[in-house]
């Protein structure tokens, strides 16, 4: 049985690793070789130690671009969050870990709760197909959305051109706010970022293997002390069990 998932989720023998080196609560550092280090490369780590195959991870700047080759034979798992839009090409897992999204907002913003945002007239600065970007695609029906490549030009963007909210993940706005006196975190969140490991879709054996690993690493405490590991306690939160 094993061998055939080994077949679907590795079959040059090597487990090839999509890691998205923009998030900074799942890619904490690298290696003296430049390999990312951090809770997202501890569970695919974990995964080959499984399969009894090698590790390789491949290093994305942005998920979009991760979840853009998907299906391509180039990684043969993806640590990104799980949105519906990646969803079609990409079988995800439950999530292993979730963070919360919200907004920042500038000083004597009249803008004090999540769903002042939503209005006309507000321009929103968001980090391009970024899990959250992707949810306020969907969900966002008369705020203009300012997207930019990459989180710090959104937060560039944000400033430059005095927009009246930076979307992004609270734990980096908690930074980004102390570099704008007075500017202000907006309580809550319009959504937790899921962030999940998945495969292309078609590969049942492999898909069902993998949503049953990530249930095991969240029930065992591994996802937990990877989390106290990499010093993200308190920003990364360990999802609830499937």
């Amino acid at each position: 049985m094993l061998a055939e998932i080994v077949e679907e989720l590795a079959p040059t023998g090597v487990l090839r690793a999509a890691i998205n080196m923009s998030n900074f609560l799942l890619v904490t550092g690298k290696t003296d070789d430049g390999d990312p280090v951090g809770v997202s490369p501890d569970m695919a780590g974990e995964l080959a130690k499984r399969l009894g195959v090698g590790l390789e991870l491949i290093k994305y700047k942005t998920p979009g671009e991760v979840a853009d080759d998907a299906g391509k034979g180039i990684w043969d798992i993806g640590n990104i969050g799980a949105e519906p839009q990646r969803a079609e090409k990409i079988d995800f897992t439950a999530a292993y870990c979730e963070i919360q999204a919200t907004y920042m907002v500038p000083p004597d913003s009249k803008l004090t709760k999540l769903e002042d945002v939503d209005k006309a007239g507000i321009r929103i600065a968001v980090s391009a197909r970024s899990a959250y970007d992707l949810w306020l695609e969907r969900n966002i029906k008369n705020a203009e959305l300012i997207r930019v490549e990459g989180i710090d030009a959104s937060f560039d963007i944000f400033m430059e051109k005095r927009l009246e909210a930076l979307a992004g993940l609270r734990p980096r706005l908690i930074t980004d706010v102390e570099r704008v006196p007075g500017a202000k975190i907006l309580d809550g969140q319009f959504t937790a970022v899921q962030q999940a490991m998945g495969c292309t879709r078609g590969k049942e054996k492999a898909a069902s293997y993998l949503k049953e690993f990530v249930e095991e690493m969240k029930a065992s405490g591994f996802v937990a002390k990877a989390i106290e590991k990499h010093n993200v306690v308190g920003r990364l939160s360990v999802a609830a069990l499937a």
